[in-house]
């Protein structure tokens, strides 16, 4: 399908997707619009939300878990936002399917009124709070492996375009967006703090310690455990459970699930899949709302 192709290489251009995730959004959307046609739909402008009401249910019925399910729904939703913006359909019926919002959360993860506890938690009358707080916020911000955050360099961070250079994993590149907060307290960190801090040579390295030296992975679990006391948070929480969180909290408000294992640096969509087990409550509480015999 011509449309199909031209939402493709908008994400490819205009976004920078990988060929991993422009292939899974390429096979969930052509899978859905081949189904419809056997139905005779053809056009994207022609389908309703009672048709891919019936498309949920059809994936149901073959077996899929809600996972793949869901990740087929934020597919479509993206695709006809796409659509709706260049002017070649009128309405876009997405807005009127739910989609899976109910998660059984990944041991640790905070919700988010701990995760504002926390982000709260430094206080600005200490000598390093610019630094704590810029640490906290990206990252929360980011979702970076804790390994990541004590070793991204100053010139990775690029305030202009709201993103930050990250080499993970077998030192894999991958660009993951940063929100404002983050960057507003890194910004002011860079300046007015890490300036003094940085003692011999740093190796450009961000987040420094009180010695002026890159700060270690048990430096990072020190500060983060002065803060989750301070915060008043009654439960284990390391520097994974703020990635955990990142992802938890994103996918709760309806991120592709596909774009979160970017962000992730999942080699494997299905490493990300942990985070999505919807309960099977959402779905029969969806059959029931929505199926004309429930």
């Amino acid at each position: 399908m011509k449309e199909i192709e031209a939402f493709i290489d908008h994400l490819a251009l205009e976004r920078g997707l990988s060929s991993r995730t422009l292939d899974a959004y390429r096979r969930d959307l052509s899978a859905c619009f081949a189904w419809l046609a056997e139905r005779g739909v053809q056009r994207p402008g022609d389908v309703g939300a009672t048709e891919l009401r019936e498309y949920v249910y059809h994936l149901k019925d073959r077996g899929l878990q809600p996972t793949s399910i869901r990740r087929a729904l934020s597919a479509l939703r993206t695709f006809y936002g796409w659509l709706v913006g260049e002017g070649l359909v009128v309405m876009d019926p997405t807005e009127r399917v739910e989609l899976p919002r109910t998660w059984r959360r990944l041991p640790g993860a905070l919700a988010r009124d701990e995760v504002e506890r926390l982000l709260d938690a430094p206080d600005p009358a200490e000598k390093l709070y610019w630094r704590d707080k810029a640490m906290l916020e990206f990252a929360y911000a980011s979702g970076v492996r804790v390994g990541e955050l004590t070793t991204i360099k100053v010139r990775d961070v690029l305030f202009e375009d709201g993103l930050a250079v990250v080499f993970g994993k077998g030192s894999r590149e991958r660009i993951v967006p940063v929100g404002r907060a983050a960057l507003r307290a890194l910004d002011v960190y860079l300046r007015e703090v890490r300036p003094r801090l940085a003692r011999g040579d740093t190796q450009g390295v961000i987040f420094l310690n009180a010695r002026g030296q890159p700060l270690s992975r048990m430096g990072v679990w020190k500060i983060l455990r002065k803060y989750v006391r301070r915060a008043n948070i009654r439960k284990r929480v390391t520097p994974h459970t703020l990635r955990h969180s990142f992802a938890t909290h994103l996918l709760e408000g309806g991120a592709d699930l596909a774009a979160v294992q970017e962000m992730l640096g999942h080699a494997d969509i299905a490493t990300t899949q942990v985070y999505t087990h919807v309960e099977r409550e959402y779905l029969r509480q969806v059959h029931r709302e929505f199926h004309p015999r429930a």
